[in-house]
This record gives C-alpha cells, structure tokens and sequence, in this order.
C-alpha cells in the first residue's frame, strides 16, 4: 500500500512537508494580518460573513439534509452490518468512554456558552411571531435543538464514517484524503490529496478557535461573578496563554493518558451539574418539557431544516442557522478524525446511530434544563410581576447567562466555580483533541504523531484565539468559522459521494451479493441433508446404544 511521504522539517521529525509548510504559512499570514491590521480585519470579517451567508447560505442548508438522510439511509441499510475493521473485531473503547470522547471533541464548550443563552436570546427576540410568549417560548426550543440536533451531528457522522471506513476497513492513512480514494484512487497521495487536507488543517483550526474564543470570554464572566475580576482583553489573553499550557500538557500525554481521562472527568462533572439542576430546580417541568420539546422538534424538522428567508426577506438566519451550519462543518474534519479515531470495531449502524443519536439527546436534555427553566421563569415573571434578569443578562453579556440563573439555587458560589472548571477542562479537551487531530493531517494520517508537533499546534490555536478576540470578539469568531466552513463543505459533498460508492465495494457486500446469486437448486445440491422428511417430521432419530 502506498502511503503519504513524510520527513523531517527542522525540529519537526515527521510531516507532510506540502501539507505542513503550505498550512503553517496561511495560518501564520493570518496572525500576521489579525496582530498588525486589527480593524482591517475586523472589517474584512465581517465582510466575508456577509458575502457567504447571503450567497452561499442555500448551500449549507443542502447540505446538512443530505447529511441527514444518508445517516437515515446508512443505518437502515445492508451496510449497517459491516463492521469498522474485522468483522469479528470488537470496539477499542467502552461506550462510557466512547461517549465521553464523542461529546469532549463534538460539542466542548459551546454547550455551556450556548445551552442557556441561546433559548433565551429566540424567546426574547423570535424570528417569527411576538416575543416573549408561550408561541416564543416553544420557537425558541425547537431553534435550540434546530442548531444542536440531527443536522449538526449528521455532518459529523458522514465525516467520521467516511474516515474511520477508508482507514479501518480499507487501511488508508487516517486523512481526509483516504475518503476520496473511490473517486481517484492512488493521486490522494498527490497534490489532489494535499490539497483537501490543507482545507480540512484551515477549517479544523479555526472552527475550533472559535469555540476557544467563547469559552474565554464566558470564563471571564465566571471569574467576574465569583471574584469581582472585570471582564477585559488582558485577562482574557492571560486566560488563553494558562489554559492553552494546560491542553499543551495534555495533548503531550496522548489519546488514552490525556484526552480520555479528562473526557471522562468532564462527563462526571456534567451529570453532577444536570443532576443538580434537575433535582434543586422544577423537575416536573424539567421532564415534561424535555418529551414536549422532543415532539416539538419532530414536527417541524423538516420546515426548520429546509427554511431559507426566501419570502420574508430577513437576514436572521445569517447571524444564526447558517453560521451553526458553517460552524459544524469548519469542526468536521476534526471532529470526524478523532471520532473515528475512537470508533475501531463498531458496525456502521452501531456508529451511525450512536453518533447521530446519543449526544444530541445530552444535549436536549441540558438545553431543557437550563435553557427551558431560564425561559419557564421568565414567562412565569409575567404573573408575579417579579423579573428574573435572565433577559437582561443575555443582552449585556450573552456568556453571563448561565451564572445569573444558578443564582436563584442553592449553592451559586460552588456551583458557579464548578462551571468555570467545566468550560476550562472542554478548552482543554477541544483544544488538545485538535492539536492532535491536526497534527495527524501535517503527519500524513500518523494516528500517533509526533508529541513536538502536538505542542506547535497547541500553541498555534491559543495564538490564534487571542487574535481573532482583538479583532472583533464575538462576530470575528462567528466569520472565521463560516468563511472556514466553505471550501470544506464542498469536500463534503465528494465525500458523501465516495462513501456510498466505497461501501458497495465492501467484501461483506460483495460476498453476501454473490451468495444471492446461487439459484435454488445449487442451494440444495451443495448443503447438507442429514435427515430425510419423515425423520425431520417425527422429530431427531433414537439414539441406538453403543453408539
């Protein structure tokens, strides 16, 4: 089997000298650009986001339907049986485990950023209908899950599968370019093949600096609400140079000494939180609303998901649908590596439902709980006349709303420290889980790359959060992931493509096809026939003595 050249590059003993050199000397013009010409781009950000989300916003919503119905397909599929590797392989990983990966890489701190704040912000300014109603209150859960839901985890499953099937069933190197191999067999090894994983190094880089970005300033928030330390530039710069040395250290210890262990310490600490909420908080409400929401979103899957603003003319879906479209597919090739990277010895069904199904369903239930409670006391402020704030608090600081809602609990102090902890270990997660996913694709899909080259993106991504921050803050993280989502969301397509025509060349499929071409009486020439009709009938012939 052919593979991709690697070497060493200075202090570097093992790149893809095309893949290294050509990602290192955009991602470094782009620090170059964001340190010295700040407000130039700031607006060239912002210019890029409008242009992709105004021309291009009907191919994202393509695209992740296209996703999703593969994913649909796939799982109910005769492929569903072929397994990731030998199909008498069992998975590498426990499925505690194997979730707690999953959910580290895919969703990181997002989930804290956004899981309150993002109800909060539909129910109080909808795209459609009044604000601040029940109808508002239902709109605002069914966009939440929307952004959060088959759609996202769909472009994440298509990315994954493609990868772990080309390297585990196949033996191609762990890159984006092994999916390409049905369409162009052995030039994935070329410059067509260096040229889709440099997209894939640029998205995976700045899809997650964006999340970098946010959890920064939503930690900033935290330490403000707990030690009255103002939320600043410098101290954000401050938190990015400690917790990137934390991610630099982890990454250092590899996949199942590192990552692993502070997944699954993330996943603790998350049951702990939800359990406390749903216990101290309205339980009731929590799971009613938690099945509601469910069916809620079902109903209007298909409405929400094909939704383009073509007859009202609004730009809302810019600042929201379509960047958490371009946001889950700029994270793609990094989340899509590292899950399949995990995922050795699960059948594809097993995968593609377990992907697509269990962390949105964590997800729904932490959007429940802390988002469908900010809103049911806000609507329930209405009748006493008594406000809670948690409006407000998404409008001066959308980071902040997470803190002023566990202040009506027991415990606010510890609890509110507990969450600073959690958005730092998924920095740490996210960030480590891309330096080595990264480090992979400069590596020629080495699945243990080198530790220096680990720490040299490490570093890179904690450089690049602080640029992008000084550049804008908010809105320039939202460009990065969009104007990096594009050219990958083309490979997507490709890859979807690849896929299909990869799986019905598999040897499971091959094998089965041509078992269903003996005819009938070969069928019954060739097997075995150790009893005649009428012993069959009167059921297993006496045992004679002696014998």
């Amino acid at each position: 089997m052919d593979k991709v050249k690697v070497g060493r590059l200075g202090p570097f003993p093992r790149v893809s000298k095309p893949v290294f050199i050509t990602s290192s000397l955009l991602i470094l013009g782009f620090i170059i650009f964001g340190a010295f010409f700040t407000e130039t781009a700031g607006t060239l950000f912002s210019f890029l986001q409008g242009f992709i989300t105004d021309k291009f916003g009907w191919l994202f919503i393509i695209l992740v339907n296209m996703a999703l119905a593969l994913c649909i397909y796939l799982a109910t599929s005769r492929y569903g049986d072929i397994r990731l590797g030998n199909q008498t392989e069992r998975p590498q990983y426990n499925l505690f485990s194997w979730i707690g990966m999953l959910f580290s890489a895919g969703i990181g701190i997002g989930l804290v950023y956004w899981g309150t704040a993002e109800p909060l912000y539909h129910f109080m300014a909808p795209p459609m209908g009044d604000a601040e109603t029940v109808a508002a209150a239902k709109q605002a859960m069914n966009l939440s899950f929307m952004h959060w839901g088959l759609h996202a985890w769909a472009v994440y499953t298509v990315v994954a599968l493609s990868l772990a099937y080309f390297h585990f069933r196949r033996g191609l190197p762990l890159s984006i370019r092994s999916t390409l191999y049905p369409l162009i067999g052995k030039r994935i090894y070329g410059r067509w093949g260096h040229t889709v994983d440099i997209l894939a190094v640029f998205g995976t880089m700045f899809g997650v600096v964006t999340s970098l970005g946010l959890g920064v300033m939503q930690i900033n928030s935290g330490l403000e609400k707990l030690f009255g330390i103002p939320s600043s530039l410098p101290i954000q710069f401050a938190l990015i140079a400690f917790i990137t040395a934390l991610a630099a250290a982890s990454v250092m210890m590899g996949l199942d000494k590192g990552i692993k262990r502070l997944s699954d310490i993330n996943i603790g600490f998350t049951v702990v939180l939800l359990a406390f909420m749903v216990v101290l908080g309205p339980t009731l409400f929590i799971f009613d609303s938690f099945i509601e929401n469910i069916g809620n979103y079902l109903t209007v899957i298909v409405s929400l998901g094909t939704w383009g603003e073509s007859y009202s003319g609004t730009d809302w879906q810019s600042g929201w649908t379509i960047f958490y479209w371009a946001w889950w597919v700029s994270w793609a090739p990094f989340v899509g590596i590292f899950i399949a990277r995990i995922s050795r010895g699960r059948t594809i069904r097993e995968f593609t439902l377990g992907v697509l199904l269990i962390p949105m369903l964590i997800l729904f239930f932490w959007f429940t709980t802390f988002g469908g409670v900010a809103i049911h006391m806000e609507l329930a402020s209405a009748v006493t006349g008594i406000s809670p704030g948690l409006v407000e608090a998404v409008q001066a600081d959308t980071g902040s709303a997470i803190f002023k809602l566990v202040e009506y609990y027991p415990l606010a102090q510890p609890i509110t420290l507990l969450i600073v902890v959690m958005i730092m270990l998924w920095f740490v997660t996210s960030s480590d889980s891309a330096s080595f996913v990264i480090d992979m694709l400069t590596a020629g899909g080495d699945t243990d790359p080198p530790k220096i080259q680990r720490l040299f993106w490490a570093t890179t991504e904690g450089v690049i959060a602080a640029i992008l921050l000084a550049a804008g803050g908010l809105s320039a993280l939202q460009a990065a992931a969009i104007v990096a989502g594009l050219p990958f969301a083309l490979v997507i397509f490709v890859m979807m493509y690849a896929l299909l025509r990869g799986l019905s060349r598999d040897r499971l499929i091959l094998y089965r096809a041509q078992q269903d071409f003996i005819t009938d009486e070969s069928a019954d020439h060739n097997s075995a026939n150790e009893f005649v009709d009428e012993h069959l009938l009167k059921g297993p012939p006496k045992i004679v003595k002696g014998d």
